[in-house]
């Protein structure tokens, strides 16, 4: 799925940023049918909205959330608030946080980045779509 898509590097070449990261590989790994403009909408996502507020992995995998389970608009149902919070809630509980400047304190590297970090939202945005499909 996406996580083994970036394990594989995918990502680093293209030097998207998170929320590009998560975007793009998810368009591929799981064949959402983005075309190159509707990715652009993941850019200004990046290091937490470009002012270290929550993380652009984050924010990247509720747009893919969004695209797969939402079938209309978001008030159609719960269903998107309630996977984005099972998705802040797992992400918290094994990161330490949600937002940017303390997951960079944190996870960051100056070798790998934020890799970590965008590697741990692939893997519970799988783990959350796998339990949903």
């Amino acid at each position: 799925m996406l996580v083994e898509l970036l394990q594989d590097g995918y990502g680093i070449d293209q030097d998207l940023n998170c929320a590009e990261t998560i975007l793009y590989g998810a368009n591929i790994a799981y064949e959402l049918g983005f075309d190159r403009d509707d990715l652009k909408a993941a850019a200004g996502f990046g290091g937490g909205m470009g002012i270290e507020s929550v993380c652009g992995a984050l924010t990247g995998a509720i747009m893919v959330l969004g695209r797969l389970f939402v079938n209309k608009q978001a008030h159609e149902s719960n269903r998107i608030r309630e996977l984005t919070q099972k998705l802040f809630d797992i992400y918290a509980e094994e990161m330490g946080s949600i937002y940017c400047a303390p997951l960079k304190e944190q996870h960051r590297t100056e070798e790998l980045k934020c890799r970590m970090v965008v590697l741990k939202a692939a893997e519970v945005l799988d783990h959350i779509i796998k339990q949903e499909a």
